[in-house]
């Protein structure tokens, strides 16, 4: 019995590791290139085109917004721009230059549509550009934030999409010197906007509208973030990414790209507080509006024209005396998901569950603590892999007493090995009565049959936890290791197929992947079953003698840190469970199984 509940736990973690693998990076990864070829389509076609009319050529064909609607979106069916530089400077502009940022603001809407990140770039090679988070409309990649008004035909032409704003002063936004917009309609109404952000990533919009007309007025502000295109992995079962926000009593609202094309449009109900936005993997932009007006939020997808997805905020009336002034601030968050200045803006400016930007998954009591142990450990020994390691030991030490008495229980069943073998003999053609001795046997020698597989068991969650930490968390993004390691959160860049880059020429890309540390994990793994005796069942036997050679093709595509823990796990392990069985008597099985692997075997005639 004991050896066929090891054979049904062998195959369903078999079948288990194979499904993570196919969920988590197979599923991905085609999904990856099928966006990748979409997205270079769409600019060989742009390319294609002769430039001309800029971002906002098509706001002439843009339908004037009625009373208490946002307007759409102008720039009519097609892309207008060949190239970034092109898009940008198709329109005047006032420059942004902070530690952390760098782009512009289009005084045409005084859109937030040109922004890159300073401290991240697109791959780990030093030449590598800068992530471009922000795209002037007229690009494939058309993404932005922009902050307007709704009015009536009382308050005349109100700041919107086309609305061309006049600079004061200052012309460079920077964290110490924020900028002054300015625009006056026909009616009296002045609209007076300042614009200022941290050193990191957050902006903040303040509007002050001047009513200098004879009569009151009531207008009505609004924020949308549009984006045009999808990113290349949108929404894995273990990554939300697409349309979301905190807001009323709903709370959490996650909307997949897919989700709202099928949806169309989604209202939750009224909020006056949370925020709401579109978040990538490892990017986000968001909008935090004003406290002082209570406001609808959208999450909504597109069809007119060209597609798009986009969430907004649409406040109540604001109402203006006649002589008097009006001021309506929101916050736009725009950059990186680092956790720790997450955290601060939700607890300095008291954004309601900001933190939930990050996909901690179901399991964030387990991931967070995760992330916290590492990122601890990180500070102190300056490299993330080390991190890893150090982190594996101390989950090791909290296990210890139990998976001491699971080694202990392995140990004991080691030395009734004889008797179970006699029992299996003698009621060979009995399988009740055999079931039967089996537990008198167990019961007799205080064993537990299961023992052996808490290792195992309590590797899961943390193997889970650690996986979601690296897969999510920008922290790990380009975090490097030692050697060839320069990126923990991607798969080791070797392969064993050209000796590991001895050879000279690339592995094909046919082949499945498996670097060095894969292989290290590999024969970790080959070792650490290698303790145990070998199965008498020779079906049992040949599954533990190939899952370490089918665990090391599957684990190489998973990120090198993940494969890196596992081996080190499975090396304090063979130590662990080593000691324990030499203090409890029982025969360690490697060497002798060792041996047996190159002792030649009898031919049948023998």
């Amino acid at each position: 019995m004991e050896n066929n509940r090891n054979f049904f736990i062998t195959i369903a973690l078999s079948v288990l590791i194979l499904t993570l693998w196919q969920v988590f990076y197979m599923n991905p990864k085609m999904e990856q290139q099928r966006e990748q070829a979409r997205v270079e389509q769409q600019r060989v076609e742009a390319q294609k085109k002769e430039a001309g009319g800029g971002a906002n050529s098509g706001a002439a064909g843009t339908p004037a917004p009625t009373a208490g609607a946002i307007p759409n979106a102008p720039g009519g069916d097609t892309v207008t721009a060949a190239s970034r530089d092109q898009a940008v400077a198709a329109t005047k502009r006032v420059k942004i230059d902070t530690p952390s940022l760098e782009g512009s603001i289009n005084l045409t809407g005084a859109r937030l549509d040109d922004l890159k990140l300073k401290h991240y770039t697109e791959t780990v090679d030093k030449n590598s550009p800068e992530i471009q988070l922000l795209n002037p409309q007229a690009l494939p990649t058309g993404y932005f934030a922009e902050i307007g008004f709704v009015g009536t035909d009382k308050t005349g032409a109100v700041p919107s999409s086309d609305t061309v704003w006049s600079v004061e002063g200052n012309p460079t936004l920077t964290a110490s010197t924020p900028v002054t917009l300015t625009y006056t309609n026909d009616k009296g109404l002045t609209f007076k906007r300042t614009i200022s952000v941290d050193n990191d990533y957050m902006f903040t919009v303040s509007d002050t509208v001047q009513n200098s007309g004879s009569a009151a007025v009531s207008l009505f502000n609004y924020g949308r973030v549009t984006r045009y295109d999808k990113p290349a992995v949108a929404s894995t079962y273990v990554l939300h990414e697409g349309l979301i926000g905190v807001t009323g009593t709903e709370g959490l609202a996650e909307y997949k790209y897919a989700a709202i094309e099928k949806d169309k449009e989604v209202k939750p109900g009224k909020s006056t507080d949370g925020w709401l936005g579109i978040t990538d993997k490892y990017w986000a932009v968001t909008l935090v509006p004003t406290e002082k007006q209570s406001f609808q939020p959208r999450y909504a997808y597109f069809e007119d024209g060209r597609h798009r997805y986009q969430s907004d905020f649409l406040t109540d009336p604001i109402n203006i005396e006649a002589g008097q002034s009006a001021t309506v601030e929101t916050e736009i968050f725009a950059g990186a998901k680092e956790v720790a200045k997450i955290n601060a803006y939700e607890a300095d400016r008291h954004i309601r569950q900001f933190n939930l930007l990050i996909d901690w998954g179901w399991f964030y009591f387990i991931t967070k603590p995760m992330f916290w142990l590492i990122d601890t450990l990180y500070k102190f020994f300056g490299n993330f892999g080390l991190a890893i390691l150090a982190t594996t030991v101390i989950v090791k030490a909290i296990f210890f007493p139990l998976a001491n008495k699971s080694y202990a229980s392995m140990a004991n069943m080691k030395k009734v090995q004889p008797k179970m073998v006699e029992i299996r003999e003698k009621y060979a053609d009995d399988k009740m009565k055999q079931q039967q001795a089996m537990m008198e046997l167990y019961k007799t020698e205080k064993i537990n049959p299961l023992a052996g597989c808490w290792p195992v068991a309590l590797q899961i969650p943390v193997f889970f936890s650690l996986y979601k930490v690296l897969y999510i968390t920008i922290e790990m993004r380009h975090a490097p290791f030692f050697g060839w390691i320069h990126d923990l959160a991607a798969p080791d860049p070797t392969s064993i197929f050209n000796l590991f880059g001895l050879l000279p020429f690339a592995a094909p890309a046919f082949l499945p992947h498996m670097g060095a540390w894969a292989v290290v994990m590999g024969i970790t793994m080959f070792l650490q079953m290698r303790m145990n005796p070998a199965p008498p069942d020779p079906t049992q036997a040949a599954i533990f003698t190939w899952m370490p050679v089918i665990f090391t093709f599957m684990m190489g595509s998973f990120p090198a840190g993940l494969v890196i823990y596992w081996a080190w796990n499975n090396t304090l392990s063979i130590l662990q469970q080593g000691v324990i069985m030499k203090r409890q008597g029982a025969k360690i099985e490697l060497w002798d199984n060792l041996a047996a692997l190159f002792r030649k075997k009898p031919s049948p005639a023998e």
